[in-house]
């Protein structure tokens, strides 16, 4: 990411109520569905994929001045999600990371699953608001949803349904405006450690 502050550090600040912020971000944004994985042509980018969830998160992001730096398509397989979770968490070009898809209650729904498994902490307010403000939306059903949040390695991770909708009500009511502070301190500690983790040199 040549001409860009990856260091974290250089993008720390506090708002104006004097509370720690990262601002931009540097956002990952991971589809997961197996349909979608199974009709992905390799060669071609992401970008050609029919994902309204994934490109809702990436518009609210860079409609608010933050980065997508990393985005990511996987099928609905609990290691594999695990597994790039874990790689994404190594970049110190990605402060939050987004998923959509795999949050209901079927069979191969198991995004919620890889992400309980990698976080550090649980932030169980986002999924509390996210139903409440769903069931205003869509009633009862909204109960069947599991998305969830943590912190994971500083990062916070946020796992949403795969519906623009729901991309579009979590991402800008909730984790936009919130996420700058979340990484902010979450990522406090590491001040004292200069070297912090690894720089990507590639932009995706």
């Amino acid at each position: 990411m040549t001409g860009d502050h990856v260091d974290r550090s250089r993008r720390r600040s506090t708002d104006n109520h004097s509370h720690d912020v990262i601002d931009p971000l540097y956002v990952a944004v991971v589809t997961v569905s197996t349909s979608r994985y199974d009709e992905h042509n390799p060669a071609d980018a992401l970008s050609t994929v029919d994902d309204p969830g994934g490109d809702t998160a990436v518009v609210t992001f860079e409609s608010a001045g933050h980065r997508v730096t990393a985005r990511a398509l996987v099928p609905d397989d609990a290691d594999r999600i695990e597994d790039l979770l874990e790689s994404l968490l190594t970049r110190q070009d990605v402060d939050t990371i987004i998923t959509t898809g795999g949050t209901g209650v079927t069979a191969d729904d198991v995004t919620p699953d890889a992400v309980q498994a990698t976080i550090d902490r649980r932030l169980r307010g986002f999924g509390e608001l996210f139903r409440m403000l769903s069931y205003e939306e869509v009633g009862t059903r909204a109960m069947a949803s599991r998305a969830l949040a943590g912190i994971a390695d500083g990062v916070p991770i946020f796992c949403l349904p795969g519906s623009a909708s729901a991309v579009e009500l979590a991402t800008e009511t909730l984790i936009v405006p919130e996420t700058p502070h979340l990484a902010g301190l979450a990522t406090r500690h590491q001040m004292s450690d200069p070297a912090g983790r690894a720089i990507v040199e590639d932009d995706p």
